[in-house]
Order: C-alpha cells, then structure tokens, then sequence
C-alpha cells in the first residue's frame, strides 16, 4: 500500500503528543499509588484504575483531533472508522510491571489503515524511562532524534525476548517454545511489555523477539518500529487463539521462523 508520507509524518506527531501526555499521567498515577480495578483472564491478569483514565485521555484527545476516526483499545468499547484511520491503543503495556513499581512498562499508540499489522504511525513512551519510540510508513523508527536499525549479525547467539500468557494452562507450551530456540540464543530476556520489546529490537538493544497471544494492541505500534528499522515482523498460527509473533532482523527472523514453525 502506497503511503503520503506527510500524512503518516501528521500522524505521527499527534500520537507523539498524546503518548506524551499520557505517560505523564501515568507516572503520575503511579507516584500516588496504584489502585487495583480489576481482573481479567485470570487473576494474574490485571488492570489498575490508571489503565483506565490513561486511556480516557488518549481517546478523549484522538475525538477531539480526529472525529471519525476508529479506535481499538484495551480497556475500552472499540469504534468503527468512517475515515479509514483506526488507533490500536494500550494506555499501560505492562500492567503488572506498573503494579510493582518496575520501570518497564509503556504508553503504545498506532494509528493503522487497514490490517492492524499495516500502521502508519507510532509511538511507543516509556514515561520512567522517558524514552520516546516512534515511527512514521516510509519515514524510519527514531528513539529522539537517534534513527533505530536492528542488528544484522549475532555472531555470538542472538540475545532473545519473549513472554508468557497469564493462564498457567499455557505455560508448558511456553516454556518448550523457549526451549526449542535457545540452540539460536546467547541469553533471554522477559522484560512483560510486549511493545518495549520490540521498540528494543528496532533499536539494536535485543536482537528478536517472539511470543504467542498478543493483541493487537500489544504489537500494532512495535511492529512498525521494527519494520522501519530493517527488521521483519511476522505472525503465524493465525487461525489459533494464540498466534505466533516474530520479530528479527532479516537473517534471525528466518532462522526463528524455520525453528517455530516446526511446532505448529
């Protein structure tokens, strides 16, 4: 799909703005306390009042922006487009880490045009961190004004992430993935913010990434700063409840591919 990249480049500056102030207010939040309100597919899986009214925002501010537009949401009602632009929002990536005070957790924002796997736009803000990831079709995947490019050569192993589902039932499968690609590793990360993950793999910081049963919020956003830095993002299983995603460097997302897709 041809892109106006001036259009992507609007895009992304308005999910810039948004997932700045978002953040802030998720910091916030966090600084006076997280209140639990409740659970959702198991009692691991949480979500806090601030998921909540950090989502409120964003969708508050994109209604004001962009009336008309789609929105697909975690903690939220979704809305159809009437202008073709839907945005996949995760207000908290990272729930349980923001629970714990552990600084790994992100706002991710993607306005996507079509597929939830063909975004336009993203920003990806980790407000204890203060780092901003973000990316526009055709324009790259920047950290600030730092251009991103995933690593081409794992002469040592690749330094891998993932995570695992909150149903324990899931577990087993999980770990005999894990088990499966780290002939491939040198170590294994599992930091529990899907879009972090990839926002370091665009970044050079991890060399791939795979993980079953994210949403489309988890990964609409990290994938295009994967993609825009020479990386390659797949999803395979599709027709499961638990599909795969891949996400490397051209060379490793191959070899990770031929070893994952062995199990399906």
């Amino acid at each position: 799909m041809t892109v106006d990249l001036p259009i992507a480049v609007q895009l992304q500056e308005l999910a810039v703005d948004i997932a700045r102030e978002a953040g802030a207010l998720a910091r916030e939040r966090r600084a006076a306390g997280v209140a639990l309100a409740a659970t959702k597919t198991t009692l691991a899986d949480i979500v806090t009042e601030a998921d909540r009214e950090v989502e409120a925002l964003i969708r508050s501010r994109l209604d004001a922006e962009r009336p008309g537009d789609g929105f697909l949401g975690e903690e939220s009602e979704a809305a159809q487009s009437s202008t073709g632009i839907t945005w996949v929002v995760d207000p908290i990536d990272g729930t349980v880490n923001y629970a714990y005070g552990i600084p790994s957790y992100n706002v991710s924002i993607a306005a996507v045009q079509g597929e939830v796997d063909e975004a336009l736009a993203a920003a990806v803000y980790a407000p204890a961190l203060d780092e901003l990831f973000t990316a526009a079709r055709g324009g790259g995947a920047w950290l600030g004004d730092q251009r991103l490019a995933v690593t081409a050569e794992n002469p040592a192993g690749a330094l891998l992430a993932t995570g695992f589902g909150y149903d324990p039932a899931t577990h087993d499968g999980d770990l005999a993935t894990v088990r499966r690609v780290m002939p491939l590793a040198r170590d294994l990360r599992r930091m529990g913010a899907a879009a972090l993950d990839l926002a370091y793999v665009a970044a050079g910081r991890l060399d791939g990434y795979f993980e079953r049963g994210l949403a489309p919020w988890d990964f609409a956003a990290g994938g295009l700063l994967v993609r825009e830095a020479g990386g390659v993002v797949s999803r395979v299983d599709t027709a499961s409840d638990r599909p795969m995603i891949i996400a490397a460097g051209p060379a490793l997302h191959e070899r990770l591919s031929e070893v994952l897709h062995k199990e399906i």
